[in-house]
């Protein structure tokens, strides 16, 4: 095994660990039912939970490799620390409005970030204690089993993690086809990603701004279990920019996701970067 190789299985070793330690972080707030909640800005809920998993995590892998740099959502971005060769991106828990309402859907999602790319990954969600992970080349796994997307070619009886009333919004050029939505739509965008890593289903998609931390593990997840993960238009996912953010998200397998990208490339989204 080359040392490049190696040290990125050295990481995973150490986010599972980290991972499954904040799940039960998490889950002592959520069993005991009173974390404190507030807006950190309109629409954006953090809990207590949230900022004790943050910095359980942040002092466990930045004392791991003091040499990576850190990109969490729940912490200040310094944009500095993001020019290091590799660089942590973290979701503390993603899907915070569905850990404060207790669904089980939410998760915590690590990424290792180098050069724009995601190499290495692992997304815990407690409730169903499920560890996802991926390493560059090296496939993808649920609880040690491999994962792979879909193989479905066709829109007609897709299964979508979106919701029904963008399905049926009547500005799509051509209507679409009887497909299947998910109902309730699982609030985490990681676990989305996860599940169609595991062919659970066959694809998702956001057409609005999401942050780097909500990506970066879910989309190695896909395209290690052979999907593709890009924009709407099909730009590749490049992390850690200077705005930590893409415009929008498709992910599906790789039969389905030439299909979808070609009924909504002709949106108009911003470009966060976009000078």
């Amino acid at each position: 095994m080359r040392a490049a190789e190696r040290t990125l299985a050295e990481d995973l070793a150490e986010m599972r660990d980290a991972a499954r330690h904040a799940g039960h972080i998490a889950l002592s707030y959520a069993r005991a039912g009173d974390a404190k909640a507030w807006d950190k800005s309109p629409g954006h809920p953090v809990t207590e939970a949230d900022l004790a998993v943050n910095t359980y995590l942040a002092d466990r892998l930045r004392k791991f490799r003091p040499e990576y740099g850190w990109l969490s959502e729940e912490t200040a971005d310094q944009p500095s620390e993001r020019r290091k060769t590799r660089t942590w991106v973290v979701d503390p828990i993603d899907g915070t409005r569905a850990f404060m309402r207790g669904d089980p859907h939410w998760c915590i999602g690590l990424a290792v970030v180098e050069e724009g790319i995601s190499v290495a990954a692992v997304l815990y969600a407690p409730v169903f204690d499920e560890l996802f992970e991926a390493r560059l080349s090296g496939g993808a796994y649920l609880n040690g089993i491999a994962m792979r997307t879909s193989e479905r070619s066709a829109e007609a009886g897709s299964r979508l993690i979106v919701n029904q009333t963008l399905i049926d919004h009547p500005d799509w050029p051509a209507p679409w086809p009887e497909v299947v939505v998910s109902d309730p739509k699982p609030n985490a965008t990681l676990y989305r990603l996860a599940l169609v890593a595991s062919g659970a289903w066959d694809a998702t998609f956001v057409l609005f701004r999401k942050s780097d931390w909500d990506l970066a593990a879910g989309a190695l997840l896909v395209e290690e279990a052979g999907g593709r993960v890009t924009t709407h238009i099909g730009e590749a996912l490049q992390f850690n920019k200077a705005v930590p953010a893409q415009r929008s998200l498709l992910a599906a397998g790789k039969a389905l996701h030439p299909l979808l990208m070609r009924r909504m490339n002709r949106l108009e989204l911003p470009d966060p970067n976009a000078s």
